[in-house]
């Protein structure tokens, strides 16, 4: 009777695990038909941290979770406010006044239970940056929007040989077909670009490869001391997440191309 009720919990056990197997399976089924068992492992086996959860770097974190990233951390200091819902996948009612950083790990949760994440509710800047250890990560992205910040950033990443990606101005954009990606010493047009391109030379830094825009930014810039920042710009709800997505496109090939030569 013993031996009965034992296979009875191992039948089960396994037919759990075996569903479990399938759901997994069939839940990045659609990238395995392009990237391969080995795509698929090599995915789950790498470790991305994003800079920044706003109307960019929120599509590059659902992008990457949706690719079966296997540890997905994200820093961001800001709670979600009204006027992100435009254009910031995470903006919702319910969500408005939460951190980002917790919303988004729900998110990616949701999508993949399995994904390894944590969350820094921090400001990224020098005087924080000793709180998180880049050299866990096979990739980083930088989707701030601080000058300062994106320059520390950078310059760690390239101290530590750490690919990196950065995202110039989306605001004041209306036209996603003109975003390009491309290193920032062949960037034009876009005002960012110009700043990092000045900072970065001084630096002694020669290739950073960016995502921007070549369209002339229109609209307005006002103050905005609701967001702590120096100024508020227009933004749609193409451009930034059309931005986060390239960005999170380049991830996923440049960490499966040295394994797969996927072609470009």
């Amino acid at each position: 009777m013993q031996n009965s009720i034992k296979t009875d919990f191992l039948s089960q056990t396994n037919s759990q695990n075996n569903s479990q197997n399938i759901s997994e399976e069939s839940r990045f089924s659609r990238n395995n038909l392009i990237y391969g068992n080995a795509g698929l492992e090599k995915l789950a086996s790498s470790s991305v941290i994003v800079f920044g959860a706003g109307g960019v770097g929120g599509y590059v974190i659902e992008a990457l979770a949706r690719s079966g990233i296997g540890r997905l951390d994200i820093v961001d200091n800001d709670k979600i406010a009204l006027s992100n819902i435009n254009r910031q996948i995470l903006a919702l009612e319910d969500t408005v006044g939460r951190p980002k950083t917790e919303v988004a790990i729900e998110r990616i949760k949701s999508i993949n239970p399995n994904i390894k994440t944590r969350g820094y509710q921090l400001f990224y800047l020098p005087e924080t940056a000793s709180e998180i250890d880049l050299s866990q990560y096979d990739y980083i992205v930088d989707a701030i929007d601080t000058v300062t910040a994106k320059i520390h950033l950078i310059e760690e990443a390239q101290k530590l040989d750490i690919k990196i990606i950065s995202s110039m101005g989306t605001g004041n954009k209306t036209n996603p077909t003109m975003l390009e990606v491309a290193d920032i010493f062949k960037t034009s047009v876009c005002p960012l670009a110009r700043i990092m391109r000045q900072e970065l030379k001084k630096r002694g830094i020669k290739k950073l490869k960016v995502v921007y825009s070549k369209e002339i930014p229109c609209g307005k810039t006002e103050d905005s001391a609701s967001s702590g920042k120096a100024k508020a710009v227009g933004s749609t709800a193409f451009v930034p997440p059309a931005a986060g997505l390239i960005i999170a496109s380049e991830v996923v090939r440049e960490i499966l191309n040295s394994e797969l030569r996927i072609q470009n």
